[in-house]
């Protein structure tokens, strides 16, 4: 297993490093520049669909979703583990500079996730049974025709099922059996049966009980976890100032953090930023637009807004929130890490520990386990119709009771198994998807493009006629 290991911790550096780092953001930048920076342009327009008309109760649908119930399907996937786990793994490894480069890595995801939401739009179709496909498998096929599209295509389903359904699973469920074991000291195996038996309640209901999960828990977690967040944060104030100056800061002399003693690197802060952010917002990855094909709009171009809105929420709001906690209670003077790395606080601890230095341990621990469940539990259920839309584009509706069964299995398996082998795993997982997905993207950015001109261009007009009048 150790050498697995450091196999797997080998292609994820050179994947983390190079690979990974050119797609993300020349995919970004493509996007960014080709949309005339839409993330910015239609910023106001995404936010007024996702709260003009909120609504936790979106109601049936004849098939799909509705557009809230697709965004809080694909933000049930983007807030997980990462927005705790990974960031502070991030800020651990990279130094406090890395989320400046996650800050980056997510602007330009959001003209990135803008595509991706289009294109699964553009390709979606109903199938005889009355369920929406669409995804990235679709548009792959549509970019690359012939025998090239399908290899990618395959490529990127098996790399998702193994990803989101098997591995992600384990991932997510790891990180709560080992909060929940720190807070209340219940062997993590019992939390995992716990767990996946809930699961396993939601995977049966399919894309509608989901869709009602994800539109009542998002909104929920999102909120406990900013109140518990605002109120240590109040209570840190003054060290506020000091943790963005320490995030720019050490974005580009990370070596200066503690005289050097993290080993950080500007590449290292960097690279963190890319694998971390990719892991926590998703844009990129080709996962989230599954739950924005199921959407129900007008036009692609509204659900891509809408998906912009999802990326904010996650990176520019919750781990933000996340990284202001840790850095002001472990970074700035005082703090058990303001003085170099200790032994005794790792990746998975560090919220807690940053909690509990203001409210006692009972009371930090606890609260970050539940909202930890919380998140993650809904990052399980997402990310298993993820897997479950490509299992039925490799094998068709007979494949699905079986990988249910295995999704299972890997959400109780994740809580007794080794915490950095499943994390890194999934990294190099999460790295291989965004090969295919991104190429494709890179193929099919006219059509985006053409949809963003077309529709924001009549918006454009349409007001312009409105003022005149």
């Amino acid at each position: 297993m150790e050498a697995f290991h450091n196999i797997v911790k080998a292609i994820n550096g050179y994947m983390g490093d190079y690979v990974l780092l050119i797609l993300l953001i020349g995919t970004g930048l493509l996007f960014t520049i080709r949309t005339r920076f839409v993330q910015v342009r239609c910023f106001g327009e995404g936010m007024k669909r996702v709260f003009g008309n909120f609504s936790m109760k979106g109601g049936k649908q004849k098939s799909g979703m509705s557009s809230f119930q697709a965004l809080a399907t694909a933000i049930a996937a983007q807030v997980g583990t990462g927005n705790i786990v990974g960031a502070s793994g991030a800020i651990l490894v990279g130094g406090p500079g890395a989320i400046f480069w996650m800050w980056i890595i997510a602007f330009l995801g959001m003209a990135t996730i803008y595509g991706e939401a289009v294109l699964a739009q553009e390709t979606k179709f109903v199938d005889p049974d009355g369920n929406v496909q669409g995804g990235p498998v679709y548009y792959i096929k549509k970019a690359f025709k012939g025998k090239l599209g399908s290899f990618l295509a395959g490529f990127f389903a098996v790399a998702i099922i193994l990803s989101l359904g098997c591995m992600g699973a384990m991932v997510q469920s790891n990180s709560i059996g080992s909060t929940f074991s720190t807070a209340l000291g219940i062997p993590s195996w019992v939390i995992g049966i716990v767990i996946a038996a809930v699961s396993a309640f939601v995977f049966i209901g399919g894309v509608k009980r989901i869709a009602s999960v994800a539109e009542k828990l998002v909104p929920i977690m999102a909120i406990l976890y900013l109140l518990g967040g605002l109120v240590l944060l109040i209570c840190r104030i003054t060290d506020v100032p000091a943790a963005f100056g320490m995030i720019f800061k050490y974005a580009f002399a990370p070596q200066a953090l503690a005289g050097g003693a993290f080993g950080a690197t500007i590449a290292k802060a960097i690279s963190q930023g890319a694998k971390r952010g990719l892991f926590s917002n998703e844009a990129g990855m080709g996962s989230t637009p599954h739950a924005h094909a199921q959407a129900n709009v007008a036009n692609p171009h509204e659900q891509g807004v809408v998906a912009m809105i999802g990326v904010f929420i996650d990176t520019f709001v919750v781990l933000t929130m996340t990284a202001l906690i840790v850095i002001t209670s472990l970074y700035t003077d005082g703090g058990v890490l303001a003085n170099g790395p200790v032994d005794t606080v790792n990746k998975t601890n560090m919220v807690q520990i940053s909690f509990a230095s203001l409210f006692g341990d009972s009371i930090g621990n606890l609260f970050v386990a539940i909202c930890l469940l919380f998140f993650a539990f809904s990052t399980i259920i997402s990310w298993n119709l993820f897997g479950k839309i490509n299992v039925t584009y490799l094998f068709g509706r007979k494949g699905e009771i079986v990988y249910s069964v295995i999704a299972v299995l890997c959400v109780f398996a994740g809580t007794i198994l080794d915490n950095d082998l499943v994390w890194d795993v999934q990294d190099t997982l999460n790295q291989l998807m965004v090969i295919p997905n991104a190429l494709a993207l890179i193929a099919l950015s006219g059509m985006v493009v053409a949809c963003c001109n077309k529709y924001g261009v009549k918006k454009s007009a349409d007001k312009n006629i409105e003022k005149k009048d």
